[in-house]
């Protein structure tokens, strides 16, 4: 006795049977993939994509085009497969290959687990779908480097400190109080701490590579600029009166974007057009009410105090960063391209000069860290992206993340310094791209506190900080754009007119 079973499928089960198959998606690809590594942080990568895999997706899609293809002599969706195949070839040609770019990519991502740091370098324009044959491709990647992880816990770490007492008060009340200041033409010979009205001509062999015109600065003993630092530009100013011309020499960096120019020595011809000395206020009650709140000389001193302590401990985490940043990087000798080291500057720079603003710093001290940043970039790039991908896997390993919460106070400090609404400061760096960089800033921070909190400490006693550098926003050899995000507002002034923040 023999009979014959069917079995039948039920309306629910065969629309399960098709939302599995939607969610195991598509076959995965025959791939044969080969890397390269010419570098630590290089993966050359080509990819054949085999025939079957290749014709498996022209089917794929005109079995999607056909229902709907309009062939002339034929009713839409009427004509012959061969017929429509042949029409629209470059059609279904760009979309095949498309299709098998985006899920090869995937698939190769998933399969080696590379750690990228950078999009694919693969210029699809140039890639042709084979009409026989396998489908090869290759492409460039940057990824983060394999490295086994220093130890960093039970690091010995000195933290700098320093007793701040009336002359160092004194001192900054003095510069505080400069902007307030009047300032009086005066005849008398240049000195220190003046304020100049300058024309400044850079030359090179007798061509003029840049100039200044009408600048007004503060007379220091340094000036420090985006690609040079002039150390003795005090010295060779002063003595000088308005309508003299003082000249000196300064030797460019070996990093310039222009190579003829790189270590060559430039003419300076200084003209001064006009010296002012400042006629400081007097601390009367309407002046101190008038700047901050402030109810007396001692409520204002009290206030320079604490900004002093601020910037102490602004110095105590720089220090700790450093001495972190040299331990743990001092095995990594890791080659690093030229291209990730150029983008890591930009990066890197944004995110020194928004830790600063954060902190309250003024504005010259970030231009002076921003030019001394970009003289030496390359090397600074190098330090701080190796500093990254350590703390990079801390985090990982430790599980450390920038919360929202985080986000807020980041951006209300920033707001607070820049005298801006949060709302407002938030908006401006969503639109320039900047919130990647936040939060590396606040990733890493928070692996610093980490490793301090494992560290053993020991206190040196530190000097003042004096402040022997003018700093400008200008090039000695012009460059198509300036990647420097100084921040526009903060500083002495800002610190004295938040007397909210002294309860």
């Amino acid at each position: 006795m023999s009979s014959d079973i069917t079995d039948e499928v039920t309306p629910d089960e065969l629309e399960a049977e098709e939302l599995a198959a939607e969610q195991e998606g598509p076959d995965r690809l025959s791939l044969e993939v080969q890397v390269e590594s010419p570098g630590d942080c290089q993966r050359h990568v080509t990819v054949t994509v085999s025939r079957a895999d290749i014709d498996r997706y022209v089917e794929s899609e005109l079995g999607e085009l056909i229902p709907t293809a309009e062939v002339p002599g034929f009713r839409p969706g009427r004509a012959p497969r061969q017929l429509v195949a042949k029409r629209f070839r470059d059609q279904v040609s760009d979309k095949v290959k498309g299709s098998l770019l985006l899920d090869s990519l995937e698939q190769v991502s998933e399969e080696h687990q590379f750690s990228a740091i950078s999009e694919p370098d693969l210029d699809i324009g140039s890639v042709e779908l084979p009409q026989e044959g396998d489908f090869t491709f290759e492409f460039d990647i940057e990824v983060r480097p394999e490295f086994e992880l220093p130890e960093w816990k039970d690091l010995e770490l000195e933290r700098p400190v320093r007793e701040f007492g009336s002359a160092d008060i004194d001192e900054r009340l003095q510069r505080s109080l400069s902007r307030y200041a009047e300032r009086k033409t005066k005849t008398e010979a240049v000195e220190l701490d003046d304020y100049l009205t300058l024309d400044i001509v850079f030359k090179h062999d007798g061509k003029v590579l840049s100039e200044l015109e009408g600048e007004n600065i503060q007379l220091r003993p340094k000036l420090s600029l985006r690609d040079a630092q002039i150390e003795d530009f005090g010295s060779v100013v002063v003595g000088a009166s308005a309508g003299e011309r003082r000249e000196t020499k300064l030797t460019l960096g070996d990093q310039l974007a222009d190579e003829a120019l790189r270590g060559q020595e430039v003419d300076l011809e200084i003209d001064v057009l006009e010296v002012q000395h400042l006629e400081y206020p007097e601390l009367t009650p309407a002046f101190l009410d008038e700047i901050g709140g402030f109810s007396d000389e001692g409520d204002l001193r009290d206030a320079i105090q604490e900004q002093l302590q601020r910037e102490l401990e602004q110095r105590q985490n720089q220090s700790m960063r450093e001495q972190i940043t040299a331990v743990l990087t001092a095995s990594a000798d890791w080659e690093l391209p030229p291209d990730l080291l150029q983008r890591q500057s930009s990066r890197e720079l944004q995110r020194a000069v928004m830790e600063l603003r954060s902190a309250g710093l003024d504005d010259e001290t970030i231009q002076a860290y921003a030019n001394s940043f970009q003289q030496n970039s390359q090397e600074s790039a190098r330090k701080a992206l190796k500093e990254h991908f350590i703390f990079e896997r801390i985090a990982e390993d430790e599980g450390i993340e920038a919360t929202d919460s985080d986000y807020d106070d980041e951006i209300r400090n920033i707001a607070i310094q820049s005298d801006e609404s949060p709302r407002r400061v938030r908006a401006r760096m969503e639109k320039r791209g900047q919130m990647d960089t936040l939060s590396n800033l606040i990733v890493e921070r928070k692996v610093i506190e980490l490793i301090c909190s494992k560290a053993k400490f020991s206190e040196v006693e530190i000097e003042s900080s004096v402040v022997d550098t003018t700093a400008m926003d200008h090039a000695v050899v012009p460059s198509d754009e300036s990647d420097i995000p100084v921040a526009k507002h903060g500083g002495d002034a800002q610190a004295l007119q938040q007397p909210a923040d002294r309860s």
